[in-house]
C-alpha cells in the first residue's frame, strides 16, 4: 500500500501521503487471492516441510517473529514476514536439535528468496521500458 501511495504522490495524483480506500481494498483482495491460491502450500511448508512443528514451538516462533517484525517496524527497517517466520521456525527446530531441521528444504527456500530479487528487478526494468519506450513507439505507428 505504501509503494502504491508513494507512486501516486510522486506522480502528482495525490498531494499528501495518505492511503486511499481503493488502494487498501485492492491490496486486501490481492493478498486474499494469493492466500487462497498458495496459502495452504505455504502453511504446509512452514508447518512440517523443514521442521515438524508442535504447538509450543509454534508459540515460540510466533513470539520471536512478532518481536522481530515489531522492532523492525519501529526502527523503520524493511523485513519480509515470510522470511522472519521461516527463520524463526528453523531456529526453534535447531534449538531442539540441529538434525531435526531439514536443511535441504531450507536451502531451497533461501534459493527462491535469492532468485526473487533479480527476477523482480528484471520485471520492473521490462515494465519501465514498455511504458517509456515500447508503448510510445507503438502509438506512433498508428
Amino acid at each position: 500500500m505504501g509503494v502504491i501511495t508513494l507512486g501516486l504522490v510522486i506522480s502528482g495524483v495525490q498531494k499528501t501521503f495518505s492511503v486511499p480506500f481503493w488502494v487498501i481494498l485492492v491490496c486486501a483482495l490481492t493478498i486474499a487471492l494469493g492466500t487462497s491460491v498458495g496459502g495452504w502450500q505455504l502453511i504446509r511448508t512452514l508447518g512440517s516441510k523443514f521442521y515438524k512443528i508442535r504447538p509450543v514451538h509454534g508459540f515460540a516462533a510466533q513470539a520471536t517473529s512478532a518481536a522481530v517484525i515489531l522492532t523492525a517496524s519501529l526502527l523503520g527497517g524493511p523485513v519480509s514476514t515470510t522470511q522472519v517466520v521461516s527463520t524463526a521456525i528453523m531456529g526453534v527446530g535447531a534449538a531442539e536439535r540441529m538434525s531435526k531441521v531439514r536443511w535441504g528444504v531450507a536451502g531451497d527456500i533461501a534459493s527462491a528468496w535469492l532468485f526473487t530479487i533479480p527476477a523482480t528487478a528484471l520485471l520492473a526494468a521490462g515494465i519501465y521500458w514498455l511504458i517509456t519506450v515500447g508503448a510510445p513507439a507503438i502509438i506512433k505507428l498508428f
